[in-house]
């Protein structure tokens, strides 16, 4: 959720220029470039907690002034070996949590190699 003072600049100062499959909305201020960087200021307001995994790559370099080309604008072929864009699960009961872990249960999983504990004479 964004704080009082983001939405209200967003409302004085903003323009909308898309939003994400994950309900984010992104902004550029209004009018022209000002300050010492020289580039209009762009900004994301997160659809519920503020998480910075929820972007996704396309609007990551937007954001990030890396192109000046909007997601739908961009010409990115996607590769077979990727997947869907997913925010960071850490904390969530979604995470990963590997055979063996002492959130996941169970014993630790065996290696190919297993080691043998060193003993001392």
């Amino acid at each position: 959720m964004a704080t009082l003072g983001t939405l209200l600049f967003t409302w004085w100062k903003g323009e909308q220029v898309g939003e994400d499959q994950f309900g984010n909305r992104y902004f550029k201020e209004k009018g022209k470039a000002t300050g010492p960087t020289g580039r209009i200021r762009r900004w994301v307001v997160y659809k519920g907690k503020p998480e910075a995994s929820k972007v996704p790559a396309a609007w990551h370099v937007w954001l990030h002034y890396t192109t000046d080309q909007l997601p739908d604008q961009q010409k990115a072929a996607q590769n077979s070996w990727e997947t869907e864009h997913r925010p960071n699960l850490t904390g969530t009961e979604f995470a990963y949590r590997p055979g063996g872990s002492v959130v996941g249960g169970g014993a630790r999983q065996k290696g190919s190699a297993d080691y043998e504990a060193w003993k001392p004479e």
